[in-house]
């Protein structure tokens, strides 16, 4: 019979390589062979090996359609062998008939105990391109498969709905962080922690004795980034750029009519304003922007060393100066309900005054953005978007090779906000229209996402144009309109008006709709996520809680009163070892565009790949020249830093 060449590559990362016993079975039109073992002289399936094998199957099995892989521990009489059922990583077999063109079989996926795995040619296949029935049965028995693994529950009530397991030690290896990156997360958390326990802050309950003591603190491991934040946080320029390049860019909104229960004045701004102008001439004009925290009104609170924290949901107006000039704070109103207790905070009042009630603008920044910009739609979102492609798309399909609150308030803001969260709040192009932010100068947010946005887009396109060759193919792709629907249902929870589509009906908008999620899950994660130390070691620019009740009146406010309002000492370096975790990406970085594991064979796919990367390297060359010139740079969504998909 006819012999079969199998090369086989293991992969590289520590504990790759195995000692248990690999077989294969080669499934073909006329059917299957039995186990074909993969054996030589000495020891095979080294990390990083790649090795070639000879096997004759005992009949003609007719065109290969797939390949079966065995895993089973080795003979106990084997010296040195561990115990049976270590791990392997399997990157990719390739298949040589004899006489015939080699077929590669991508894996990119661990085999743990005594187990097979199911490999399908590497060409890219949409579901009604399968016609023999071998083929077909494949696709169905790996989706139920997936199914039985990966299934759907309800953490909280109102929340996304999340993977059903109840420890990280239970999950699969193929969805599990890599050794790398877990040891580098974990030493960092490690050594930040030791050196604030040394310093007796850990377990100090206290209020911080002066801002020099917290500046001494934490002058350790700071960044360029956070000794600007330290120099510049009490400015109003500062303050105002934050909404734009801060960690939270996604909720300032240009302002032609005021709220009715924000009564600003004339007389109030026109220190600001100058003369020449008024308030209803700004409004007009487009010259103002609203910051609304509106979803913070009446949240529970934490309780902190025994001590009920405060939260308010205040408004901020700002003021764009003609030409490319800063934008700048003209009112806050740290409450929805305007009145005698809740006075309209301004520049012109006491030094004191106005920066506490920035500083309550911050803390009500911190919370809107790690619970809901951060948590629900870098995390959850993003988690909704894997587990229905790990249940609906199968391996060879095209998409799935593409791709002070307290636990209480946290909960009660995600809730609050999914039942507002829109389809166009997701997809950037959208977004920024609707908040009427096409023309703010320098907000390198706005415009590093688009071009990020652009690039994410033609590449989608080209890859669709490859695969879909109509409307009528996307309609009648069974898998990819399951795929939508579970995300619709599962972690939109069926919500008509969240405008997200629950099928999708032409090449145009399953290319929106794939753009938009990767986009989510790598970009606009960088951007809401990679910023937290810098901006937050600086704890007085973004305070976690708050201590003390938000001021009903003007004249009051001292430094004595602003330190007893911030976070105490052991809080504050709870959540800045956590941001600094969460902000510094660790080891096995895989940069938007880079995809070591080559699920493509095809030549299209990779060409596009390729056009993808070399667009990505011309946007991160602008990204980079511009930063040379700006005080403070913007290197959030400068592609070699956006990881391929949420890594953190």
């Amino acid at each position: 019979m006819a012999k079969f060449r199998v090369r086989v590559s293991t992969g590289e990362a520590f504990g790759a390589g195995t000692w248990d016993k690999i077989s294969v079975s080669i499934v073909g039109t006329r059917g299957e062979t039995p186990p074909l073992p993969l054996d030589r002289l000495g020891k095979e399936f080294n990390a990083g090996a790649e090795e070639d094998f000879e096997v004759t199957p005992p009949e003609d099995v007719g065109r290969v359609l797939l390949v079966r892989v065995h895993k089973a521990p080795p003979a106990r009489s084997r010296p040195l062998a561990p115990p049976a059922g270590d791990a392997w990583f399997c990157r990719w077999l390739q298949l040589t008939p004899h006489g015939a063109a080699p077929l590669c079989f991508p894996c990119y996926q661990w085999l743990e105990g005594e187990r097979s795995l199911v490999l399908r040619e590497g060409t890219a296949k949409i579901s009604w391109e399968d016609h023999h029935p071998t083929l077909q049965q494949q696709r169905r028995e790996e989706l139920q498969a997936r199914r039985e693994t990966y299934r759907w529950k309800t953490y909280i009530p109102g929340w996304p709905r999340c993977l059903d397991e109840e420890t990280v030690k239970n999950l699969n290896l193929n969805i599990k962080y890599s050794v790398a990156k877990n040891t580098t997360f974990y030493l960092r958390g490690g050594s930040a922690l030791a050196e604030l326990k040394l310093k007796g802050l850990l377990d100090r309950k206290g209020l911080w004795k002066s801002l020099k003591e917290m500046r001494r603190v934490f002058n350790f491991r700071k960044t360029p980034a956070v000794e600007y934040v330290c120099e510049h946080w009490q400015e109003d320029a500062f303050f105002a750029y934050q909404f734009l390049n801060g960690l939270n860019p996604v909720l300032i909104r240009r302002c032609h009519h005021l709220p009715k229960n924000f009564p600003v004045t004339d007389a109030m701004v026109a220190p600001v304003l100058g003369p020449g102008t008024s308030l209803q001439a700004e409004l007009e004009k487009g010259s103002l922007f609203l910051v609304d925290y509106d979803l913070l009104a009446g949240v529970r609170t934490n309780v902190i060393n025994g001590r009920p924290q405060f939260s308010t949901a205040p408004m901020t107006l700002l003021y764009q100066r003609p030409g490319r000039g800063p934008l700048l704070p003209l009112a806050i109103q740290l409450s929805q309900t305007p009145g005698p207790d809740s006075p309209i905070f301004l520049p012109s009042d006491d030094k004191w005054d106005w920066l506490l009630a920035k500083t309550w603008v911050r803390n009500a920044e911190f919370s809107i953005h790690e619970a809901l910009t951060h948590l629900l739609q870098a995390h959850l979102v993003p988690e909704v978007f894997a587990l229905a492609t790990l249940r609906q798309l199968p391996h060879c399909h095209p998409l799935f090779k593409s791709t002070g609150l307290g636990i209480g308030g946290f909960s009660e803001l995600i809730q609050k906000n999914m039942k507002q969260l829109n389809y166009s709040a997701l997809c950037l192009p959208d977004d920024i229209r609707a908040r009427g932010v096409e023309d703010i100068p320098d907000y390198y947010y706005r415009d590093d996402g688009m071009q990020i946005w652009g690039a994410v887009e033609r590449f989608v396109s080209e890859m669709i144009g490859i695969y879909y060759p109509s409307d009528e193919s996307v309609r009648d792709d069974s898998e990819l309109q399951a795929w939508v629907r579970e995300i619709f249902s599962e972690g939109f929870l069926g919500r008509e008006s969240s405008g997200l589509p629950s099928t999708l009906g032409t090449r145009e908008a399953l290319i929106q709709y794939v753009t938009m999620v990767i986009f989510n899950c790598s970009a606009k994660h960088s951007a809401v996520s990679a910023g937290q130390f810098d901006f937050a070691a600086w704890m007085p620019n973004l305070p976690p809680s708050m201590q003390l009740p938000p001021p009903t009146s003007k004249g009051q406010a001292r430094l004595e009163g602003f330190l007893a309002t911030l976070p105490p000492v052991n809080a504050t370096c709870d959540v800045v070892i956590a941001l600094r975790l969460l902000s510094k990406e660790p080891g096995d970085r895989r940069p938007l565009g880079t995809y070591p594991d080559e699920y493509f064979t095809e030549e299209a796919p990779r060409r596009s790949i390729a056009a993808f990367q070399s667009r990505l390297a011309e946007i991160s060359r602008d990204i980079q020249e511009r930063n040379h010139s700006l005080a403070l740079p913007y290197p959030y969504l400068d592609p070699p830093l956006i990881e391929n998909s949420v890594s953190i």
